[in-house]
């Protein structure tokens, strides 16, 4: 019989390095980005309300990348550590506050919800 106490640290360990990897990601992207918007602003004069644009959605896809990210690593933690009804039921609510979030962001991006058709004309 395999002694689950002993997987247990490599288990919380490999959800930190997740939770991590979701942290560096939505930070890395906000500095990129901004260094970027700006390096476009006072560098090379680029018109604003396309830039702003761009800078919005780079930020609001990093933040679904991250929010994806952060829901893998709560559910490793919780099902591979302690699946209890009361951590499952509070992954539950994480995963969908997160889901709202994630929807909420896509909306801001695209400027309309997932099941109306874009009001661009491509």
């Amino acid at each position: 019989m395999i002694d689950k106490t002993m997987h247990l640290p490599l288990i919380e360990i490999t959800s930190l390095a997740i939770e991590i990897l979701a942290v560096m990601i939505i930070v890395g992207a906000v500095f990129f980005s901004t260094a970027r918007y700006f390096y476009s602003v006072l560098v090379k004069k680029t018109p604003k309300p396309d830039l702003y644009q761009e800078y919005k959605h780079r930020l609001g896809r990093t933040l679904l990348l991250g929010l994806e990210i952060l829901i893998a690593a709560d559910v490793v933690r919780t099902v591979a550590l302690e699946p209890t009804m009361g951590h499952v039921t509070t992954l539950g609510l994480l995963v969908v506050v997160r889901t709202f979030l994630s929807w909420s962001l896509v909306v801001e991006i695209e400027g309309h919800w997932p099941w109306q058709s874009s009001t661009k004309q491509e």
